[in-house]
């Protein structure tokens, strides 16, 4: 599984509060403790008005990039602070995000062209917003694709987001996530599908048991990648244990090896 480690995004109260008082060594720390839980890539998401965005996240990316060699899913609703702010990273890393709205495909896929170690997210809405249904999500999905033959990227370098809905307002949200991965997932085998997983259980009760399920649920259906945090020690044993109930993890070394390093049970000393 990739791992997007969640714990730097600025609608976080005390990341927010870190930002403001550029609290470098708060920012430092939480680079450093996901890259130790397991994370593949340290989300930077500046959450402020977009004038002062380009800025924040430079000083953010340069904060993380003094403690950790993982690459950046650098993250902003705004395709264009993307196209700026991936400029201050060592190392190619994950643009979060596009979609089929506006021209935020047509921004950030002929950079990815260009840098061909860059990877993207790309969310299955698009003018219209997010579509209800599985049959109009692969509709934008298809659309996605379209764009990303036309630049010469190859599904590998893509992160298709099916989007999770709150469980407690959707009619069929399970169903049409459980479709739309399953689906995205069997005609292009090569292709990343992800998820910010614990969208899933906002306004529920013991929210971690939601999300734990819905990992297991979305993982069976194709799910390889998930913004999530890396140092939920239950979540990353869940993720390894299903892998390897998958048939994903030969011999289950891999769930052998992460229990060995601590990544997920009881803490060692």
């Amino acid at each position: 599984m990739i791992i997007i480690g969640e714990k730097i995004n600025g609608s976080i109260p005390a990341v927010a509060d870190a930002i403001a008082r550029r609290d470098a060594e708060f920012i430092k720390e939480r680079a450093r403790i996901q890259e130790e839980a397991g994370a593949t890539f340290i989300d930077c998401c500046a959450s402020v008005p977009e004038a002062q965005e380009v800025e924040t996240l430079k000083w953010m990316i340069d904060c993380i990039q003094e403690v950790s060699d993982l690459p950046i899913s650098v993250d902003s609703p705004s395709a264009r602070v993307l196209a700026e702010a991936y400029k201050f990273c060592k190392k190619p890393g994950l643009f979060n995000s596009v979609s089929g709205e506006g021209d935020k495909i047509d921004v950030i896929f002929p950079i990815m062209k260009e840098n061909p170690g860059w990877q993207c997210i790309a969310l299955c809405s698009d003018d219209t917003g997010i579509p209800k249904n599985a049959d109009d999500r692969l509709k934008v999905f298809d659309k996605i694709m379209a764009k990303a033959k036309e630049y010469g990227i190859s599904p590998s370098r893509l992160h298709i987001d099916p989007l999770v809905e709150m469980l407690c307002t959707s009619e069929n949200g399970i169903e049409t996530n459980e479709e739309v991965i399953s689906t995205v997932r069997e005609r292009y085998p090569s292709i990343h599908i992800t998820a910010a997983v614990s969208n899933i259980s906002f306004n529920l009760p013991v929210r971690k048991m939601v999300n734990l399920g819905f990992t297991v649920l979305a993982m069976k259906a194709g799910l390889d990648s998930a913004i999530l945090d890396p140092t939920n020690r239950d979540m990353m044993g869940v993720i390894f244990a299903t892998e390897a109930l998958l048939g994903l993890d030969d011999y289950c070394m891999e769930y052998i090896s992460a229990y060995r390093e601590g990544l997920f049970g009881p803490k060692k000393d």
